[in-house]
């Protein structure tokens, strides 16, 4: 099989676009994350999402520390992770920039107050276990306290897109 490169990074090129590019090839799950800061409740959608390990129970995500909402998570002590389900579109855009956030979603509550959403595809509630410098962004390890699962197909992000995959 002949294939052709469409292009390269390196670190010396200093074209960070071809980096984000290539690493949008990989496709992920779509998550949002959400935590409690100065009483208020804060999510954020992300795919940064990975499991660690099962003993102890652990996961982890990352946030951009150009992120506005960097500094509620990086002084988080806990958090949840939900894991968004293919008929979820619409709650991964009310967690990005100007969408309309907890706004009418109903909303239980986890350890340490963190606001949880119902329904989604998998969450996972969690205390901090460690936070770990990631150049531009922070990894935040989760030790999870809890996890709950329904059944349905994930909704996927890959180059720039939502999309599914089908069980």
């Amino acid at each position: 099989m002949d294939v052709a490169v469409q292009a390269e990074f390196r670190p010396e090129n200093a074209e960070p676009r071809l980096l984000r590019d290539a690493l949008g090839r990989f496709a992920t799950g779509v998550t949002v994350v959400t935590c409690l800061s100065d009483g208020q409740p804060v999510g954020i959608t992300a795919n940064s999402f990975a499991s660690v390990s099962l003993d102890p129970a652990l996961v982890l995500w990352s946030i951009a520390r150009s992120s506005s909402r960097f500094a509620a998570f990086a002084g988080a002590q806990n958090f949840a992770i939900h894991v968004l389900g293919a008929d979820e579109r619409d709650l991964a855009a009310r967690f990005t920039r100007g969408g309309a956030g907890f706004d009418g979603l109903a909303l239980s509550t986890g350890a340490g107050g963190t606001p949880l959403i119902e329904g989604t595809l998998a969450r996972f509630d969690c205390a901090l276990h460690q936070s770990l410098d990631g150049g531009d962004h922070v990894i935040l390890l989760g030790r999870v306290l809890s996890a709950s699962y329904r059944a349905g197909a994930p909704l996927v992000f890959s180059q720039g897109h939502f999309g599914g995959f089908a069980v």
